[in-house]
């Protein structure tokens, strides 16, 4: 099968960037489609919480009118925060404060609430990208995995780190940055695994020395979500076998010999699968030239290491800058594109800085001392 249809307006991927542009476009009366992999909504878990920040993802979300739904919907107490030492000793805790100005929200719940707020018709799911290509004059061809093959006079890339439209804008790749996960979890914590619960706390725990360590945090629905982290060789993953977790586990606790029982109780006690994450990243300057009919926003722009917690906040505020520029220069595509850009690269370059930055401090020589420095600076600074 093989058809063509034209859309004026492609959006690739339905994550946050991607719903929260096709979401502030509809605000304005411009309507889109959203082309995703997934076979639907529910196809996957959306990960974790999310820390939302007043300046990018907050006022992405009063642009596309969903604050208030979003506030409704916030985890009370998220933002409590501690950091522990290898010896499980508390050095800081932070409790919420109740200000609201990075308050917690489930992934999942965040972008139900956003694909609430489209057209039904707006994602079209089961639609895998595999390839793009300019046509002349701004205007792109997509082919999917099924066939079909959709034009459009703008192609935006909301398709994350691996993005199948990067390349029509820039040659640059991902690349590890020496920073490897494994992501676990402890189910009903208060109930089934209560020495843990009561070590991490309501909010985000830190435990980091030596390059390694545990990021943790409660989540809404009473879960302990647990990132066991490592530097380490790029390979260092593959030698693991994640199809035998005992094995796996055991691998993992020999890299934390010496350390607190509790601590290590958090791998001992985890439910379910263990699952690998290697931290990419590109150029912390990353950006291209202004090509017409394309631009990329979130992930697929500028990947970075989580240290900052701006990766979901950036992917949003890009996406409703994004949608005000094209609604700010009716008919004038490349205007509009301009304008975004001129606001996404300066932001990404600063936000990508800080991540690196906050990677070295965490995974330094000082750890957890630097954790220390870090946040007692964040919240003298927010006093």
């Amino acid at each position: 099968m093989n058809t063509t249809n034209h859309y004026p307006v492609l959006i690739i991927g339905a994550g946050l960037g991607g719903l929260t542009l096709a979401r502030v476009l509809h605000v304005h009366g411009i309507e889109s489609v959203i082309l995703d992999l997934d076979t639907s909504a529910q196809a996957r878990t959306q990960g974790g919480m999310l820390d939302i920040h007043e300046d990018t993802g907050q006022a992405a979300l009063h642009e596309a009118g969903l604050h208030e739904a979003f506030r409704a919907r916030v985890h009370s107490g998220g933002e409590a925060m501690r950091v522990l030492d290898r010896d499980g000793r508390v050095l800081i805790d932070q409790s919420d404060n109740g200000d609201g100005s990075r308050p917690e929200i489930d992934r999942g719940e965040l972008r139900a609430l956003l694909l609430g707020s489209l057209p039904e018709t707006a994602v079209r799911w089961n639609s895998k990208v595999i390839s793009a290509r300019p046509l002349g004059s701004g205007r792109h061809e997509v082919t999917l995995a099924d066939g079909n093959v959709l034009t459009t006079d703008l192609l935006i890339g909301a398709d994350g780190a691996w993005s199948r439209v990067r390349p029509l804008l820039s040659s640059a790749q991902p690349v590890y940055s020496g920073i490897s996960f494994v992501e676990l979890d402890l189910l009903d914590a208060d109930t089934r695994h209560p020495e843990s619960a009561q070590l991490i706390g309501g909010g985000m725990c830190f435990a980091i020395s030596e390059a390694k360590g545990f990021l943790a945090h409660r989540e809404s629905d009473g879960s302990l979500h647990i990132y066991v982290a490592r530097r380490a060789p790029e390979g260092w993953l593959s030698t693991l076998d994640f199809s035998d977790v005992a094995g796996a586990k055991d691998a993992l606790l020999q890299e934390f010999t010496g350390w607190a029982p509790a601590l290590r109780n958090l791998i001992t006690e985890a439910d379910g699968p263990l699952i690998p994450r290697l931290i990419q990243v590109l150029p912390v300057d990353h950006r291209w030239p202004r090509i017409p009919g394309v631009t990329l926003l979130g992930d697929a722009a500028h990947v970075m290491s989580p240290f900052a917690g701006e990766g979901a906040n950036l992917a949003m505020i890009d996406g409703a800058d994004l949608a005000l520029a094209l609604a700010a220069h009716p008919g004038d595509t490349e205007a509009a594109l301009s304008a975004y850009e001129s606001k996404l690269f300066p932001r990404a370059e600063a936000a990508a800085r800080d991540s690196a930055e906050s990677l070295a401090d965490i995974f330094g020589d000082r750890a957890p001392q630097s954790l220390v420095d870090m946040f007692t600076a964040l919240e003298t600074a927010g006093a």
